[in-house]
Parts: structure tokens; sequence; C-alpha cells
């Protein structure tokens, strides 16, 4: 019964909202939950016929199964984009999970580098060797533009507008924008290009990827994982590491040095800014500081 609406979402996911696979494949398995629950219960309905009752039968179902309190809001998330959809092609004329309350979740923030800690990592290649040169413009390119790992495996020669300072990234939805890169991943782009890039046999299909494996094809997301954790074990860091610490490293340091929100959203490539604001978790000391410089109550004299 609920193939064919299945379909329908799956392209809308796809199509309309321009999600990737990965994300996609999770809102339909969200939506497979769903309809396994209403067979199990013997409760054959249709979209338009699932009532708020239900989904808050559902909901405990799930809750019963144990699962983290994010899966929950994940699957609930999942459900909601489906009525949304279902709405937007009159499947159903009310949507039942507007009221629907998810469990709340602490949205746990990874840790964060000090620059020194950044330098400490990057001290650690060993640029003797061919993949070390590669490495450094990789770090330093995540760091400067606080790109995704996705995006910098997928940076292309392409989009290198280096003699400006600009790249162009493809972000979320295939959407791109222009990032700002600094001097230091802009030397160690060209020396890449230069010493290394061109001695590499390049296969089919990745002449304008920038980033390379030994092998002529693009770096996984894995390998660039892989890099970091190596480095930051050799400087002798124990946070929790990844290529999106970078990222994040990257917001924090420009919204504590005192860049307007609007364009660290821009850079990052966030459609929301509210996304952009969990990268604010600055220290009370910090959010003092501010306040007694710009805040009228704070700088007058008592």
């Amino acid at each position: 019964m609920w193939e064919a609406y299945k379909k329908g979402f799956k392209a809308y996911l796809q199509l309309e909202k321009s999600l990737s696979s990965n994300s996609t494949e999770a809102y339909l398995r969200d939506l497979d939950k769903l309809t396994q629950f209403l067979e199990m219960n013997n409760m054959a309905k249709s979209p338009a016929a699932v009532t708020l009752q239900d989904l808050q039968f559902f909901i405990k179902w799930i809750a019963e199964m144990q699962l983290a309190d994010t899966s929950q809001a994940r699957i609930i998330s999942g459900i909601r984009a489906f009525y949304k959809y279902c709405l937007l092609e009159n499947v159903v004329e009310e949507d039942p999970s507007i009221l629907l309350e998810a469990p709340k979740t602490k949205r746990a923030l990874p840790d964060v580098l000090s620059f020194e800690e950044i330098e400490r990592i990057l001290q650690q290649i060993d640029l003797s060797k061919p993949e070390g040169t590669r490495n450094k413009a990789i770090l330093e390119t995540l760091y400067s533009c606080g790109l995704r790992v996705s995006e910098v495996v997928n940076l292309r020669i392409s989009q290198l507008y280096l003699d400006v300072g600009f790249i162009r990234v493809t972000g979320k939805g295939d959407k791109e924008r222009l990032v700002p890169i600094g001097a230091a991943a802009v030397k160690y782009i060209n020396l890449y290009r230069q010493t290394v890039r061109v001695h590499i046999d390049v296969k089919p299909g990745n002449e304008d990827i920038l980033f390379l494996n030994r092998r002529g094809t693009k770096l996984s997301r894995v390998m660039i994982f892989l890099i970091i954790k190596e480095l930051a074990q050799k400087a002798g860091i124990t946070k929790t590491i990844s290529p999106h610490t970078f990222r994040h490293s990257f917001a924090t340091h420009l919204i504590e040095g005192g860049a307007n929100l609007r364009a660290v959203q821009e850079m990052l490539g966030h459609e929301s800014i509210t996304t952009t604001e969990i990268y604010t978790h600055l220290d009370k000391e910090f959010l003092r500081k501010t306040l007694e410089e710009f805040h009228p109550s704070f700088s007058r004299n008592t």
C-alpha cells in the first residue's frame, strides 16, 4: 500500500530537497519502521488514515526498543519529512505528525583544537615524503577554509582561484560557495601540484581532482580521517579528533576572534544560521569581555 508513496517521497528528497543518497536512504529506513509497526499491529492504514495517536504509539514502540534519544529524534524527523511531502502532494489534508514530540536531545559538540594544537599536528608531517606535502596541503586547506571532509576530497583544480585567494566549493545539495583560502594553504597546494601531483599516473575520470592517492584516484574520506588520527597521536593530543574537528576549530576561532556570524555561516555553507550558532560555544570569560567592551551597562563607570 505504501510503496508508491515511498517512491514519490524518495524522488522528492532527491530532486526537490537535493539530499545525498545516504540521507535519502536514512529517511526511507525511518519510514520503513513506521510501516513495519503498522503491519505488526494489524493496522493496514493509508498515510491519510494514520492519526496522531497512531504515531504516538509508534514512538512509544521505538522507545521500548531502547534506541538512543538521538535515534528516536531522527526517526521522528523522517516521519515529519514524509508527511510534509504528503501535504505538498495532497496525499493528506492534515499532518498528523505536527504535534508529535521528539525526545529532547543534547547536541554533543566535538572537541576544539587550539591554534597551538593545530600547529603541533601540522609539525608531525614528514615533508620529505611525497604524501607529506599532499597531507600538509590537505590539512592547511581544511583549517584555512573550514571545509567538510567530503568537500576537500572532491575539490577540483578547476575550482581553485589561488591567484586571488579563493576556492569554489561544492557543498551539500551541490550548492556552490566561494571561500577565501589562507596563504599557507595556497603555498602547499602549489608545492604539491608542482612537485608531487605532476609525477602521479592519474586514472581516467580523476584528471580534475586535486588531491590524489598513489594510484592516481581520489582519496577516500576514511583516508583523511586516518591521516589526521595518526598525526594527532604523534603530536600527543588525546582529544577525539576527526576531519570535522578542523572545521569546528575554524569556525570557533573565527567567532572567538569577533567574526560576524553571518560571514561564518556563508563560509561554512550553512543553510540556516541556527546551525552556525552551534559553533558559538564560547567560554564565559570571552562573553564577559565582549559585554564589557560593547555593552553600555558594563562599560560605564559606577
